[in-house]
């Protein structure tokens, strides 16, 4: 007996941890929601500044072709008491300082005196702000009010060197960045819902993604406190108090959601030849056929001499050839396939270059043998 019950619980501990492991793999293809959709309201802010970078290695702007750099120095130089002669201003040749562009995002909740990264970018014709230091600049809001003032000297990953009329540049010297280079100096107020509502909001619109995550959240909570509006807008019922909301919206924030496939969508860039589909576009057996035309002219000038103690003058003609050669592989079978990798095997079979591909898989679509969206960007 005691054999025999040994070997029941060893069964029963092999069927749970089965079952656990089952749950385990089915719960790692999930996503959480905090990986599908955004709390309503809770976002970012642009700003957007204008400011000066002094101490340019002679790398700064051209001020007879930038005048609005001559007009900031002569401003700031006013504010700081120093007054330039009615005139002197527009002969100054001031090639270490550029004019630029401060930008920055005020991320949600941020308090004053924390920090953010912000982007400098030259607005005239500096050549370089390697070097640079920003002077203080204020930085706007769409309201026209300031959030931040950024100050800090500017990081430009590159080098550029120029003689003989030669140039080489590496990476883009006209915008840097300055980590931690702005303080805030204002709040934008981010209320966690209105009254005893949250909304979430799907970053792609999905009705049964919508429909998943609210049911999620039912389950989670064990109340019906979740409904899905639209394929986008989920409202939840939450917590008053603000303690125990953010500690409610943390736990939701966790749940795992099976969301659906995504729409089967393949994105071609025409202007770089990049092709990137999802892993819902699958294929129809099809039968596909593309050859390359090359045109080929060649030029061979031939010189025509007169006779010995002719009157005749020498004269240059040009022979021209011009050869057409076309060049393709006869039908060639793709099987139908479901899945990503059998897509992206059968187009390889083709040989085609991702140029030609461009016109396959229009040309697919058109015959109804690609499932999926074609989006031209």
């Amino acid at each position: 007996m005691g054999r025999i019950g040994g070997v029941a619980a060893w069964r029963r501990a092999a069927a749970v941890l089965a079952l656990l492991t089952a749950a385990f793999t089915s719960g790692a293809g999930a996503e959480r929601i905090k990986e599908l959709a955004d709390i309503q309201g809770v976002r970012s802010n642009p700003l957007i500044g204008y400011g000066l970078v002094v101490g340019l290695d002679g790398t700064g702007d051209q001020t007879t072709q930038t005048p609005f750099t001559v007009q900031s120095i002569g401003s700031m130089l006013s504010q700081l008491g120093i007054n330039i002669p009615s005139g002197a201003g527009s002969s100054l040749q001031l090639k270490n300082v550029a004019a630029v562009m401060v930008t920055a995002q005020l991320q949600p909740w941020a308090q004053p005196g924390q920090q953010l990264d912000v982007t400098v970018s030259s607005l005239g014709n500096a050549k370089s702000l390697r070097g640079g230091t920003l002077l203080m600049t204020p930085l706007k809001g769409a309201d026209s009010q300031i959030y931040a003032m950024a100050q800090g000297n500017v990081a430009v990953v590159g080098a550029g060197a120029s003689a003989g009329g030669s140039k080489t540049t590496v990476n883009h010297l006209s915008a840097g960045r300055i980590p931690a280079g702005a303080t805030v100096e204002r709040a934008v107020p981010a209320p966690l819902g209105q009254g005893p509502y949250v909304h979430l909001e799907l970053r792609e619109t999905n009705f049964g993604t919508a429909r998943q995550i609210a049911a999620a959240i039912n389950a989670k909570f064990a109340q019906a406190i979740a409904a899905a509006q639209d394929g986008r807008t989920i409202r939840v019922r939450a917590p008053d108090p603000a303690d125990e909301r953010v500690t409610f919206l943390a736990q939701l924030e966790e749940i795992g959601v099976d969301a659906t496939l995504p729409a089967a969508k393949v994105i071609i860039n025409a202007r770089t030849g990049s092709i990137v589909m999802n892993q819902s576009v699958s294929l129809e057996a099809c039968a596909v056929a593309h050859g390359n035309l090359t045109v080929t002219i060649s030029s061979e000038p031939v010189i025509s001499q007169p006779l010995p103690f002719g009157q005749g003058q020498t004269v240059v003609a040009e022979k021209a050839q011009i050869d057409v050669k076309q060049e393709g592989k006869g039908l060639t079978a793709l099987p139908a396939g479901a899945r990503l990798a059998d897509v992206v095997k059968a187009l390889n079979s083709l040989g085609a270059s991702p140029a030609d591909l461009l016109a396959i898989l229009q040309a697919m679509k058109s015959a109804g043998a690609l499932k999926a969206d074609l989006e031209i960007i």
